[in-house]
């Protein structure tokens, strides 16, 4: 793990999962690794009622009906489609759900405008394509079909960015379970094993983008993740993310909770502002995900360790809420502007600690430097 700037979940959690695998006596569809009780125990923790011989803590926050619902979508013969705005924790749950299921997490497509359909079916290697011929030794295989050819998981990031017909080259895979290879004369036909599925993410913000057909819908179970609007649960994000990202960093850093409380209500004020405006031009480009106040707090705890005294300050703190989140000039920092006028000042008339106070100079002076 020391030589990979991020980890994949199945390496990451690897003694977790050999140590679930190892007392799980529960039934398992086709060729998973763990049943689907202990795939929803690695997601959202282990409970004490669960009787283990240790802790197995939670990975995903949410709701657990979400979780359960997407593990017997995979346990079936459908795809599933985790969709919901920027920052919900799609691609994470997915993560986790292929490392439980079958211990790799790593067979991806992005979706993007130019991806095309040999992203998801396969391409050919030309120099051996010249000197041998087509075979299927020369034949390059995309994740997904990886995935069929092994029985497991693979995954579909950013569905609805991609093109209609990549998207309608999915329909076959997903209903027929094959893909065909007219290029060949024998062996023309890849088929999937059991415990093939694709996991598709999608952001609900991109509707009208490039809209799935109805034929590809049918292929889906639909899993909506919300916003996470409790605090408490959006708390426990921010602190178990923070706590990866300062033992990944090896950072020694104490995160003060007054001003994990600032970026919170930081947060619910701007998106209540966002909530409540009438024009595109009112609200911040920013989605003001839980992600992105990870980033804040990334940017704030990094900038304290480079070229602070490796204390987290709330001057440092309002500083990378403003230069994370001013991404329009001027439309976003006259939002901001007016935000630490209307609302962050009169907050320091009642601070106690003087955390808002240097919360309000932070910004202020980011305010300033970027106008």
């Amino acid at each position: 793990m020391t030589d990979m700037l991020r980890a994949p979940a199945e390496v990451k959690y690897a003694e977790e999962l050999d140590y679930l695998e190892s007392i799980d006596d529960g039934p398992k569809p086709f060729s998973w690794r763990l049943s689907p009780k202990m795939v929803r125990l690695f997601v959202l923790g282990s409970e004490r009622a669960d009787g283990l011989d240790r802790e197995i803590p939670q990975k995903w926050f949410g709701d657990r009906s979400f979780v359960e619902r997407s593990i017997v979508t995979l346990a079936s013969d459908r795809g599933l489609l985790l969709i919901g705005d920027p920052g919900t924790g799609k691609s994470w749950l997915a993560e986790l759900l292929s490392a439980a299921i079958c211990r790799n997490s790593t067979l991806v497509v992005q979706g993007t405008a130019g991806t095309t359909e040999d992203h998801i079916k396969y391409s050919w290697n030309v120099s051996m394509v010249i000197a041998k011929g087509q075979s299927r030794a020369s034949m390059i295989p995309s994740p997904i079909m990886t995935a069929m050819e092994a029985g497991v998981i693979g995954r579909f990031e950013e569905l609805t960015r991609s093109t209609s017909d990549v998207q309608d080259a999915l329909i076959s895979i997903l209903s027929e379970k094959y893909v065909s290879i007219p290029e060949l004369d024998d062996d023309n036909i890849v088929f999937a094993k059991p415990g093939f599925s694709i996991i598709a993410t999608a952001n609900s913000r991109d509707r009208g983008v490039n809209d799935l057909s109805s034929a590809l819908k049918r292929r889906f179970n639909f899993v909506k993740i919300p916003v996470v609007t409790n605090k408490r649960s959006e708390e426990e994000i921010v602190r178990f993310r923070t706590t990866e990202l300062l033992r990944r960093h090896e950072i020694e850093l104490e995160l003060p909770p007054t001003l994990l409380d600032v970026l919170l209500q930081s947060f619910a004020d701007l998106r209540t502002a966002a909530a409540s405006a009438t024009s595109d031009d009112e609200k911040l480009e920013s989605a003001l995900s839980t992600a992105e106040q990870i980033g804040v707090l990334e940017d704030a705890i990094l900038h304290s360790q480079f070229f602070g005294d490796r204390t987290l300050r709330p001057e440092t703190l309002g500083s990378s809420l403003v230069g994370s989140l001013a991404r329009r000039t001027p439309e976003d920092l006259a939002i901001l502007n007016k935000y630490w006028h209307g609302v962050v000042e009169p907050r320091t008339k009642k601070d106690g600690d003087g955390t808002w106070q240097g919360f309000l100079e932070g910004g202020r002076d980011a305010i300033k430097t970027l106008s």
